[in-house]
Formats: C-alpha cells, structure tokens, sequence
C-alpha cells in the first residue's frame, strides 16, 4: 500500500511577505521538499510568476511535483544539491532571480518514515542520506569512524555536552555488534546517558549524524553564497532554520555580507512562529526566519 504523507511547512504567511518583492518574477525554492512553500509563493505570484525547485530527495521532488499540479507552466523541478546552484541555474537558462528561500527543515517525508531512518522513535535503517544515491550514512559512521572524529561531530554538529561519553560508547559497543537501525543506536543511549525532561538522550546525537552525512553546514554557506549573485538587486533571500547551530551559522553569514556592502539585513532579529502556528505544528517551535535583500 502506498503511504502518503502530510507536511506543514512552516512560516508560509512570514515567508511570502518577507520574500515577494516582485510578483513576475522567478523564485527559487532551493529545498523544495514536499512543496509546501513553492505551493504558497506561486498562490501569491501573477501568472506570470514561476518557480525553481531544487531538492536531493527523488521522493520529495514526485511528492511536489504532484502539490503544484495546479500551477502547469509556472514550476521546474530539479533533483539538485542546493550547492550547486549556479551549474542548476545555467542548466535551467536562468540568469537571475527575483528571490531565493532555503527551508533547512527535515519533511514528514523524511522523519515520519522509518525506512529513511531518521527518527529516533521509529525503528529503521540507521541511514539518514537525504540524497538516497550518496554513499555516506549514519551506520557507516557510527561503525567505521574513530572515536576522536566522532566525539568532535557530536561537539561541534550536537553541541553534546556528553560528546566524549557517547563517541566511546558508540566505539565500545561497536566492537561486539555493528550498528544497523536506529533503535540500536536509540536504546543504547537511553539506556546509558540520563534523561533530561521530556528530551531523548539521543536527539543531539541523532541531529549531529544527520547534519554530518548530509554536509548541511556547507551546503548551507555554499548556497547562500553562490546565489547571491543571481539574485536582482533588491530581491531577497530567506533562510529558515530549526536549531541553534544553523541559526548561528545564518545569522553571522548574513551580517558579514551586510558589512560588506552586499546586502541588508531585512530581518534584524528572527522570525518566529507564533503561539496558533505552535499550537497546530509543534514541529514549528524552534523555527527561525532570517531574511536579507541584496543591494549590490
């Protein structure tokens, strides 16, 4: 039986108001995922108004393709890293943009489905590849790494505290069974680290492995920087992040730009969700808005 899965995407409405400034326009949507976003900016363009969306995942691309069936003619979607945007935008004929949006979020696509192993309360493949064909995955680090190069992932991808103790564990286990799912990886640390609250003893170390077999810090820097030079004077790109480490990243990229004469910051602060939007999507509580319009 075929699954199917829902997404809120989050910030729609502090999307397209920050965004559009230009409702002719071509707008990239460089994580596209389940289409959310590229859905509500198309709603808000004239017909003239297209989008680009980029996105690593096979299934996420035939998930939105299907969303923006409404819209014939004013969507591409490519299967892409996000980083390599200038060789998608020559390829598409593309030479400047009106805007730009980069959502760091994991989908529901994702993190909902056990098989893409993401999730610490579903049993899966200890994988986490956004990009299905890269070769990197959680297990191969958790089984094939030294201890030093995984205690500095879960410090510097985690901000785990515990970074040390868990990087041990891992090796230690390691030796007498190799990691395969996630509940291995899950129960272990339940079992050995101690709970604080309501939070799983292994999410630091789950979102750390994720950022690293995916490369999202790079890719993040590496996309912000080589589209702004696509973007048109006075359009905007808009970043939303969902912890404190992209955030950091984002907010000093954006302000070291700003110094530079390249752009303006839009958003001095982030832009959050408020108490409704929690209320219906939980998921949507760390989420940050960061905007800037380039001016040069």
């Amino acid at each position: 039986m075929e699954e199917r899965f829902t997404h809120d995407s989050v910030l729609l409405k502090e999307v397209v108001t920050h965004l559009i400034t230009d409702r002719d326009g071509i707008y990239l949507d460089g994580t596209v995922g389940l289409g959310g976003h590229s859905e509500a900016i198309l709603e808000a363009l004239s017909a003239r108004g297209k989008i680009l969306g980029t996105d690593m995942d096979p299934e996420a691309l035939t998930a939105s393709s299907e969303r923006l069936k409404p819209f014939p003619g004013r969507y591409r979607l490519v299967r892409a890293n996000f980083r390599n945007l200038n060789d998608v935008l020559d390829g598409e004929g593309i030479s400047q943009l009106s805007g730009a949006l980069f959502d760091l979020g994991v989908s529901s696509l994702q993190f909902d489905k056990a098989s893409r192993g993401f999730a610490i309360r579903l049993d899966g493949p200890l994988d986490m590849r956004l990009d299905p064909h890269s070769k990197l995955t959680a297990a191969r680090i958790c089984n094939e790494w030294p201890a030093e190069q995984i205690e500095l992932l879960l410090r510097e991808y985690g901000e785990e505290r515990a970074a040390k103790r868990i990087a041990r564990l891992i090796v230690d286990v390691r030796k007498e069974q190799p990691f395969e799912t996630t509940r291995q990886l899950a129960e272990l640390l339940e079992s050995k680290m101690a709970r604080k609250g309501k939070i799983h003893p292994a999410t630091k170390t789950f979102m750390a492995l994720r950022i690293a077999v995916n490369q999202e810090l790079e890719n993040l820097t590496r996309g912000v920087e080589s589209v702004i030079s696509r973007v048109a004077n006075g359009g905007r790109i808009a970043v939303i992040t969902f912890h404190s480490l992209e955030d950091r990243i984002v907010k000093n990229l954006f302000r070291s730009l700003a110094d530079h004469g390249q752009v303006k910051l839009i958003t001095n602060s982030p832009v959050c969700p408020g108490d409704e939007e929690i209320s219906r999507n939980p998921r949507s509580r760390s989420s940050k808005l960061r905007v800037i319009e380039v001016t040069a």
